[in-house]
């Protein structure tokens, strides 16, 4: 078996092209993970499909993806980075079809949950890649790119989904992925480098098992617990009960991993390396508060405001646009001085400027007073998603890359998607208290006999996150005034409860930035001499 290039002999002369090519698989599955949220009420209609079914498409995707990201990233050391990132390429195009061509809700989410598994193949396959075929001084470049996509990705989703609905059908957020697709498959087989490991490696089958079992139970949990109340989900089958064995099962693996001297499926050598246990740990608390940002801006806009999904996109559009070019300029920096000190930066950053969209935010502001915030958020956004990943796998065997990478991304997919639990029920419990609180200020507004109602509905608008519509029978004119201050105290509410909220989530921003303190000094990579680094041609695997 052939053995991959070190960092210092690349596997490619051209590791930009290589890296250019996965992206655009790494930019499709963040992409999907987005861009489906707009089409809620279409497929609602289109499929004749429940809310809730609907949601399952969304949070399928998710949880497949979240819950396979340590097996695929150790399949990747085993079997060979490009041969897993092209097999999920293939698996991703081929469930984007499918997703297409689904008649019914079932349909729809077996190919998502297909779709799901795509992603998690090739996801880790492009971290490992950027260890492999670039040296030490290029890496924060590399992975500024990275980041680049990791913040635009996301919030470009609800413009382009917003695009295609507009303009072609639903379908059409799958079908836009089956020509990228083949074309990126063809490219990685032509243009990028195999790299895998020069000895035998097997497949720890009761680690996959009790990892994939364990983060289920976890990520289930979490994505579903709001929906169940965090009460019973079937008999004796509550949420508690299924988080617990999750983490239980996870305890296990772990247990395991200890005994699996020979070849574990998360070597837990990975965490004698102080930088990536401080890594993952910064990871997860930076997500868990950055999640909720978007999170609850699209809410706004969307819910208080009555922007459309497009309008909404087009809002944050310019905040994504500054985080992929502040990536690109923050890899550099990290080259040059290490992440540690710019991720502090950007982190901090990020939390003044949630400040600042608290106080700019109104019941009745415009797109442009937000703009400040949001530019303050994109720059510093762009300062943190480079800096954090190179600062993580930094003196990081290559060897362990497909490992280390797992690891790293399901430690912050966890954290993303505790923090949309956290940050969706604190959002939740504070809007409840404040739309009765607007409410009981505005029903005198209204004739006495819908005054109760009115306060009534302030429950059912705090649930469903938006306002309660007017009862039936009411005269024109009596339903333009319910309307109105029904408006008007869901978005006065709606804002109380997002400043709340939104100084959560920068109060943990800034506990991730003082966990920084704990990264190692930053070692500056020495150049190796060119005719040391000139490569050779690739083996084929």
């Amino acid at each position: 078996m052939p053995e991959v290039k070190s960092a210092e002999q690349p596997a490619t002369q051209r590791p930009w092209l290589a890296l250019a090519i996965m992206c655009i698989g790494f930019f499709m599955s963040l992409l999907d993970g987005s861009i489906v949220n707009v089409a809620i009420p279409t497929l609602i209609h289109g499929i004749d499909a429940s809310y809730d079914q609907v949601l399952w498409v969304i949070d399928g995707y998710l949880l497949v993806f979240s819950v396979l990201l340590i097996s695929t990233g150790r399949l990747g050391d085993i079997f060979g980075y490009r041969r897993l990132y092209v097999i999920g390429i293939i698996t991703f195009t081929l469930a984007s079809a499918l997703c297409g061509l689904a008649d019914s809700p079932p349909q729809l989410l077996t190919a998502r949950l297909l779709q799901g598994l795509g992603g998690a193949l090739l996801f880790p396959q492009v971290i490992s890649s950027i260890l492999t075929i670039f040296p030490p001084q290029l890496r924060g470049r590399a992975f500024g790119l990275f980041g680049a996509i990791v913040g635009f990705a996301p919030i470009v989703g609800p413009v382009v989904g917003g695009f295609l609905l507009a303009h072609l059908s639903w379908r059409w957020i799958f079908f836009i992925n089956v020509p990228i697709g083949i074309v990126t498959a063809v490219l990685a087989l032509a243009f990028a480098p195999p790299m895998r490991s020069g000895r035998q490696h097997r497949l720890d089958l009761v680690g996959v098992a009790l990892a994939t079992a364990g983060l289920s139970g976890v990520v289930f949990g979490l994505i579903e617990g709001e929906r169940y109340d965090w009460g019973t989900i079937t008999g004796p089958i509550s949420i508690p009960l299924v988080i617990i064995v999750g983490v239980a099962l996870l305890a296990v693996f772990v247990v395991w991993q200890h005994r699996q001297q020979d070849e574990p499926l998360m070597p837990l050598a990975l965490f004698g390396a102080r930088n990536f246990t401080v890594g993952n740990w910064v990871g997860f608390v930076f997500q868990l508060g950055m999640i909720g940002i978007m999170f609850v801006l699209v809410l706004y806009l969307q819910m208080a405001r009555g922007y459309s999904a497009l309008e909404t996109g087009l809002v944050v559009l310019p905040n994504a646009v500054l985080t992929a070019v502040g990536s690109a300029y923050a890899g550099r920096l990290s080259d040059k001085c290490g992440g540690k000190y710019i991720l502090m930066s950007g982190m901090t950053l990020l939390a003044v400027g949630l400040l600042v969209l608290v106080a700019m935010a109104g019941p009745t502001s415009s797109a442009w007073s937000l703009l400040p915030g949001l530019a303050i958020i994109g720059v510093a956004s762009g300062a943190t998603f480079a800096p954090l990943q190179q600062a993580t796998m930094d003196g990081i065997d290559p060897r362990l890359a497909g490992a280390a990478s797992g690891v790293s991304s399901t430690t912050r997919q966890i954290g993303g998607v505790l923090g949309t639990a956290v940050l969706g029920a604190l959002l939740s419990a504070r809007l409840a208290s404040t739309m009765r609180n607007e409410a009981e200020k505005r029903a005198g507004q209204l004739p006495e006999n819908l005054r109760a109602q009115f306060v009534g509905d302030s429950t059912t608008a705090a649930q469903h996150y938006s306002p309660p519509r007017p009862p039936g029978g009411l005269t024109p004119a009596t339903t333009n005034l319910y309307e109105r201050v029904t408006a008007d105290m869901f978005a006065t509410g709606f804002v109380d409860a997002m400043q709340t909220t939104l100084v959560a989530c920068a109060t943990v921003l800034v506990a991730a930035a003082l966990f920084c303190f704990r990264f190692r000094p930053h070692k500056k990579p020495t150049t190796e001499p060119a005719q040391k680094r000139q490569s050779e041609t690739a083996p084929q695997d």
